[in-house]
């Protein structure tokens, strides 16, 4: 009997790969599901795609008939499109875990500023999937590379190289969208690595006037990737929050 379902959506560049390994830690009773969005990864890119309202349309066409009750759990842009699939289908989940998500202080951030030009955007994407540059990048994305299965990595790498949404997602996950967004008092979790480089953990509190119905968790020794690098960790982690937000979307309805 399924108790629930946990929707993973992946951050930019990669795919539903990006959980593939804490698929041997989850229990049985939950049912899993890590699509790949259009335009990531190896799936073409939708041309009909323009809007973070059109991929979150697209997010519940692809999860519509998945059992309930369910929980969203984004990270990076994953949580961007999260957030804006609540602004439409917030009474078709009952949770939701953001896992270092992408929106606040866009305006602030350097990286975000770099990526404006596109031809900026091309050549980072191109040199971040490079096969000679992939020993730089390595120590930078993780604490442990050489701990990742080699195979892992190379698909890990090769998914960036032909993820077709890339660019877009600078121009639409953009400061003026952030700000358009009505709370939601959707039971959350905003959760974050003490570690984390990449979008630092003092951007959590950001996101609490939009979830007012939220809690922090942060996570020691969690960097970026936590799925890859600690992925049983992840798995228990992501678990046991779920079934306390399930636990408290209940009492909340009843």
């Amino acid at each position: 009997m399924t108790e629930f379902s946990l929707i993973a959506i992946h951050g930019n560049g990669g795919g539903g790969f990006r959980f593939e390994r804490i698929k041997p830690f989850l229990p049985k009773s939950v049912n899993f599901l890590a699509p790949t969005l259009p335009g990531f990864a190896e799936v073409k890119k939708d041309p009909n795609l323009k809007t973070l309202k059109d991929y979150a349309f697209k997010l519940r066409e692809m999860i519509e008939n998945e059992p309930k009750p369910m929980i969203l759990l984004g990270t990076g842009i994953g949580g961007s499109i999260a957030l804006e699939f609540l602004q439409h289908f917030e009474r078709e989940v009952q949770g939701l875990i953001l896992h270092a998500p992408v929106g606040t202080r866009l305006n602030q951030r350097l990286f975000p500023k770099l990526m404006k030009p596109v031809f900026v955007r091309r050549f980072g994407q191109w040199l971040f999937s490079s096969t000679l540059a992939r020993p730089l990048f390595k120590p930078l994305l993780f604490q442990s590379p050489e701990q990742i299965p080699a195979d892992y990595l190379r698909k890990f790498f090769d998914e960036y190289r032909r993820c077709e949404a890339f660019a877009q997602m600078f121009d639409i996950i953009n400061d003026a969208w952030f700000k358009s967004l009505r709370p939601s008092n959707i039971p959350a979790v905003l959760l974050w690595g003490e570690k984390e480089r990449v979008l630092t953990p003092d951007q959590a509190h950001d996101y609490q006037t939009l979830l007012p119905n939220s809690i922090i968790k942060l996570v020691p020794n969690w960097n970026h990737f936590p799925m890859i690098e600690q992925p049983e960790a992840f798995a228990r982690e992501v678990i046991s929050l779920s079934k306390k937000l399930l636990t408290e979307h209940d009492l909340k309805t009843a």
